[in-house]
């Protein structure tokens, strides 16, 4: 079963991991991104000038966006815009490996940005750097996707250059091939990108590209609107100067609303929305303290390689250990692999026999991450999604026909269709996705055969469950299927360890 970049190139995973390269799935992304504060905060030389070659080249776009009174679109989208990466396969493609990177959107923000609060980008005099992830902080919509992808562009040299260096001494002649890549570096006396060749793997025509796993995190960059929020108390006690320390305090709570207060008298705690409102008024009215944020994280720099080593070890447990193994199990044990008829009969079937494993044969240890269960529903979809690649039918997901996107659209051809939708009972609007969500997608996509997938992880998420299908009339339905991964009713059947 071909799952992972080590099944493609016929390498023991051992080797991967020695060079210190994540174990890709040329199937799906993983949820994984570069962050560049770990390039700004590595002992290695390497990656601290690949760090300065980025800030080089925002200064060279800062400078532009200052002497320039309009940047055409040509040179927006030739300066500012870059495809995804989408060869390292990492990102938040829930199928494939096909995103969108940074647009338009992203580069009218920066160069706004880089004209204003960025006009004095490397000259820092507060943080000991300056980092692009500030657009993050004060430009709503703009992810840690979008920086990922620009600053995976701005090193894609590294890249190319590490994946040949290591497919040369790994990998069989036959599994390679000589790419002309756009891109590569960039000419400060022509302004203008080069390209150049290098020989990479190939897959499915295209090349891959490995990353390496000290480069790598997941859910948000070390610097980050959440942490700016949750942290303002602590990064304002390290302001020296008392007299903005004061300012910057007393202004939050001008701007924060009026309290409110219960029946009883008591003072009712502020509302996240609230709080977050109060501290981007702070940072319009004082920019500066942005700059004592990125102190606080540089500061606390160590701590960026800990989390991300952790948050990377997370992905490579669920998504590369225990997934290969509950894949193997799948195919040797099962008869999950095998044709099924048309798509609704081969995907309840499919559904049926994870339901088995997971109940009856250990497989909800999959579910556990040290000992919690997964509450993201996007990595159960990705879990789903890897088990599901060996289907002679077509596998779709976000498909949206006008109405919304679905989980998967599972099809042979447009007569054949079946949607399939992954929930967690922890959901708090599942009464209405059960309720009217599938029924509008069944229109949408032309199609009544639909299955509805319910995971739930204690007594109170099955009880819940139940009382909303007997509430809705559905406690029958042969296309609603509950999947019990509580691991407080087990009894071990060792089903892979």
């Amino acid at each position: 079963m071909k799952v992972y970049f080590s099944d493609f190139f016929n390498l023991n995973p051992d080797v991967i991991e020695k060079y210190g390269a994540f174990n890709i799935s040329l199937i799906n992304d993983f949820p994984l991104f570069i962050d560049p504060f770990l390039l700004f905060n590595s002992d290695k030389k390497e990656y601290q000038e690949m760090h300065r070659e980025i800030l080089r080249y925002v200064a060279f776009l800062r400078d532009r966006s200052i002497s320039m009174a309009r940047v055409p679109d040509g040179l927006l989208r030739s300066w500012y815009c870059f495809p995804e990466v989408k060869q390292t396969w990492l990102g938040y493609s829930v199928i494939g490996n096909r995103g969108r990177g940074p647009g338009m959107e992203f580069a009218r923000a920066l160069k706004d940005n880089l004209h204003g609060i960025f006009s004095n980008f490397n000259e820092s005099k507060i943080s000991r750097s300056p980092h692009l992830e500030k657009l993050c902080l004060i430009k709503e919509n703009t992810g840690c996707d979008n920086i990922s992808d620009f600053i995976t562009n701005l090193i894609k040299g590294y890249l190319l250059e590490y994946t040949q260096n290591f497919a040369k001494e790994n990998i069989n002649l036959s599994n390679l091939k000589n790419f002309r890549v756009p891109h590569v570096s960039f000419n400060y006396e022509t302004n203008s990108w080069h390209s150049r060749t290098f020989m990479l793997p190939m897959y499915d025509k295209d090349f891959v590209l490995l990353t390496p796993k000290d480069l790598l995190t997941k859910d948000d960059t070390w610097i980050n609107k959440y942490d700016l929020i949750n942290q303002f108390h602590d990064i304002i006690a390290t302001i020296s100067n008392e007299e903005l320390r004061d300012q910057l305090n007393i202004y939050f709570l001008e701007s924060l609303p009026k309290p409110e207060y219960t029946k009883k008298g008591k003072e009712k705690a502020f509302r996240k929305k609230d709080i977050a409102k109060a501290v981007n008024e702070v940072i319009r009215k004082y920019p500066e303290f942005l700059d004592y944020y990125i102190k606080y994280k540089e500061d606390h720099g160590e701590e960026a390689k800990s989390v991300s080593k952790e948050r990377v070890e997370e992905v490579q447990s669920l998504f590369v250990d225990e997934l290969s193994a509950f894949i193997n199990y799948l195919s040797q044990k099962t008869k999950f692999y095998e044709k099924h008829g048309d798509t609704l009969e081969e995907s309840y079937k499919r559904v049926s026999f994870l339901k088995n494993v997971i109940e009856n044969k250990d497989g909800y240890r999959l579910f556990y991450i040290n000992g919690k269960p997964i509450k993201r529903e996007s990595d159960i979809h990705i879990m789903f999604r890897l088990t599901w690649f060996a289907s002679l039918s077509a596998i779709s997901r976000e498909a949206n026909e006008g109405r919304g996107p679905v989980d998967f659209v599972i099809s042979k051809g447009a007569s054949d269709k079946t949607l399939v939708e992954f929930k967690l009972a922890s959901n708090t609007k599942l009464t209405q996705n059960l309720a009217n969500q599938v029924e509008i997608y069944k229109k949408a996509h032309d199609t009544e055969n639909t299955i509805k997938v319910i995971l739930f992880f204690s007594e109170q998420e099955e009880k819940k469950v139940k009382r909303i299908l007997e509430g809705l009339g559905i406690s029958n339905e042969k296309y609603v299927v509950l999947i019990d991964a509580r691991k407080d009713n087990k009894i071990s059947a060792s089903m892979v360890k």
